[in-house]
């Protein structure tokens, strides 16, 4: 169980990272805000259904 939820912290806090960097690079493009926050949000959630896929995908396996 204690695997599960590191493993969901992780995944969280890799999402948070690259949320933070697309955000970052859009500014650094001359993005507005609003665009800007668009683009960290859109990274933020591909992460997380990325790493739902392979943990379905893991989980079709080894079940």
């Amino acid at each position: 169980m204690a695997v599960v939820l590191l493993t969901i912290a992780l995944v969280i806090v890799v999402a948070l990272l690259v949320a933070a960097s697309a955000g970052k690079l859009a500014r650094m493009e001359g993005a507005t805000y609003p665009t800007a926050l668009t683009r960290a949000g859109a990274a933020f959630a591909a992460v997380l259904t990325l790493a739902a896929t392979v943990a379905a995908a893991l989980a079709a396996v080894f079940a």
